[in-house]
C-alpha cells in the first residue's frame, strides 16, 4: 500500500494526536515514529508499520514535542529533553536560521543563536581586535524560505582567549525574539557518531557538511576537543557542530595545516562553563582584549614534530 494510502487510512480512523511525517510528494503520515536512521524511517500508523525512505521524507513532527526543562524564559542557553532524531538533512532545514555570518574588517566567520534573547557564540579569534562587528542572520520566513538581514549594532559581551570564545548579543525589540538552538543536555558523544557542521566556509553562506566524530577527547595545549572528519574549513570557525537530534555538541574552531578530514570543535562543556562565568570575562570596550587571558605553557620535549594546528579564521 503507498504511503498515500497510509494518510487516507489514518484520517478515516480519526487520529487525534499523532507523529506527523510530511512527503515529498505532497502528502502526510499519522502516527508513532518508532525509529529513524539514515536511510529510512518506520512508522506505526495503527493497521501496520511503514518503512519509508528518508529521500522522500520532508519534515517530521511530533506530538510529544521536546520539552525545555524548567529554566527562565530568559536564560542564557537551553537544553532539551528527548529530542527527535532526525536525518542530517532534516536536522539542517531546521536548526539553519540559529547559524549567523559575522563580519569583521579582517574577515569572516560564523556563530550560533543559543537563546531568544539574541546571544551569539562564536571563536574569539574571529572577533580578536574589533570592535567594527556585523552579524547576517536567516530569519524563517512563513513560506519555508529565509530572509537574509544584515545587522550592524552588535554587542560584544565577553571574550575567554583561553577557551577561544565570545559572546556577542543582537539587538532586542520588544516582544521580538530570535530563532535558537539548544545545546547537549548531557555530554553523551561517542566515537562514530553522526555530526554535521554549518557555517561560511571561505564565504559560502550557510554551508552544511556531514561526518562523523573521530574522538571525543583530542587534548591540546591542556585542553580536549572534539575531532571530526567533516569538513572544516576558514570561514567555519565560530559555528555548531550538531547531533542527529538538533542539539550543539560543539563550537568548530580549527584544523590541522596540511591535513584534510581534522577538524575540531570545543565541546559543549567548555561552552556551558563559559556562559555560566561569563562576567569573569566581561568586555571592556576600551581594551578589545580583556577577559582573563592564560599564556600558553612550553611544549613538552618529545620526540618527532607536532602536527601545525591553524584557526580557522
Amino acid at each position: 500500500m503507498s504511503a498515500q494510502m497510509w494518510f487516507m487510512v489514518c484520517v478515516c480512523v480519526g487520529i487525534s494526536q499523532a507523529d506527523v511525517v510530511q512527503l515529498e510528494a505532497g502528502g502526510a503520515l499519522h502516527g508513532t515514529v518508532i525509529k529513524q536512521d539514515e536511510r529510512s524511517l518506520w512508522i506505526d500508523v495503527g493497521p501496520s508499520i511503514v518503512r519509508i525512505d528518508n529521500n522522500d521524507v520532508v519534515d517530521v513532527r511530533v506530538s510529544d514535542p521536546s520539552e525545555v526543562p524548567d529554566e527562565p524564559a530568559d536564560a542564557m542557553f537551553h537544553t532539551v529533553k528527548n529530542p527527535p532524531d532526525l536525518s542530517i538533512r532534516q536536522q539542517a532545514a531546521r536548526v539553519k536560521p540559529s547559524v549567523v555570518l559575522v563580519k569583521t574588517p579582517s574577515g569572516t566567520g560564523s556563530g550560533v543563536i543559543v537563546n531568544g534573547q539574541g546571544h551569539v557564540v562564536t571563536n574569539a579569534h574571529v572577533i580578536q581586535g574589533e570592535k567594527d562587528l556585523r552579524l547576517v542572520i536567516w530569519a524563517p520566513r512563513e513560506d519555508g524560505t529565509l530572509d537574509r538581514t544584515t545587522i550592524e549594532d552588535i554587542e560584544i559581551e565577553a571574550v575567554n582567549n583561553h577557551l577561544d570564545l565570545a559572546l556577542l548579543k543582537l539587538p532586542t525589540k520588544d516582544g521580538h525574539t530570535y530563532p535558537w538552538v539548544p545545546l547537549e543536555q548531557w555530554e553523551s558523544i561517542e566515537v562514530g557518531q553522526p555530526v554535521f557542521a554549518i557555517g561560511n566556509p571561505m564565504g559560502l553562506e550557510q554551508t552544511t557538511s556531514q561526518g562523523v566524530v573521530s574522538t571525543t577527547q583530542r587534548s591540546f595545549d591542556g585542553l580536549s576537543y572534539i575531532q571530526t572528519d567533516a569538513a572544516i574549513n576558514p570561514g567555519n570557525s565560530g559555528g555548531p557542530l550538531f547531533n542527529v537530534s538538533g542539539e550543539v555538541v560543539g563550537i568548530t574552531n580549527m584544523g590541522i595545516l596540511g591535513g584534510e578530514a581534522l577538524g575540531f570543535a570545543i565541546p559543549t562543556r567548555y561552552v556551558k562553563d563559559f556562559l555560566r562565568n561569563r562576567e569573569a570575562f566581561a568586555y571592556d570596550p576600551s581594551n578589545p582584549n580583556t577577559g582573563h587571558r592564560y599564556h600558553i605553557p612550553p611544549p613538552r620535549q618529545q620526540g618527532g614534530t607536532p602536527p601545525q594546528l591553524e584557526k580557522t579564521p
